[in-house]
């Protein structure tokens, strides 16, 4: 069997792009089927009634409990830094997310995510997006978008910034423990089965 061949069988295996080629994608996958994954950090949540600002905590109120926690952790560690974050978007309908998916498309606008109702993490309660602010003013491109990063994949979280198609600096999910060796199509595919079957996220 030629290597071309064996990398693309590793790669439907895994459940990333097909194309013979083994890149950072492909390692990944490779990585996080191999490796037995690393235990969630431990992380210092903030206070239990300690709150966000009135915006943030509506984006922060749609998600699932267990993501609460870390979404408020971000807010608060990066504002000790300085950085003026927002939590701007948490839970999405399958429905809002094809209004979104048709933006640039068959509806006016840029395109905005490559991701039809269903097929996003915020369709599950588990993802949120953030803004960087100069006072009232919203900076949808910022060197803080790097720094809140890696903020949160400290905390634990995955960060958009980080994906190799589509990359989305202002999202960040949190994976369940029973996806930490799955793809994110075979996670995705799951949570909606679960959805379905009324079984919980976490």
């Amino acid at each position: 069997m030629k290597t071309e061949d064996m990398i693309r069988a590793v790669q439907r295996k895994l459940g990333v792009l097909v194309d013979g080629r083994a890149g950072p994608q492909t390692w990944g996958a490779i990585h996080r089927y191999v490796v037995q994954p690393a235990a969630r950090p431990r992380i210092a949540f903030t206070a239990p009634g300690d709150r966000a600002s009135a915006r943030s905590e509506r984006a922060i109120g749609t998600l699932l409990p267990d993501v609460r926690p870390y979404a408020r952790a971000l807010y608060f560690k990066a504002r000790s830094l300085g950085i003026t974050v927002e939590i701007i978007s948490g839970l999405r309908s399958y429905q809002e997310q094809d209004r979104l998916y048709a933006q640039g498309r068959s509806t006016p606008g840029t395109k905005v995510t490559g991701a039809r109702g269903g097929h996003s993490t915020h369709n599950f309660g588990i993802a949120f997006d953030v803004g960087i602010f100069s006072g009232n003013r919203y900076l949808p491109d910022s060197p803080a978008y790097q720094a809140v990063g890696a903020l949160g994949i400290d905390l634990g979280l995955e960060w958009g910034g980080n994906w190799k198609t589509l990359v989305d600096r202002s999202h960040f999910q949190l994976r369940p423990e029973w996806a930490l060796d799955l793809s994110e199509r075979q996670m995705l595919a799951e949570l909606r089965r679960r959805i379905r079957m009324d079984e919980p996220v976490f």
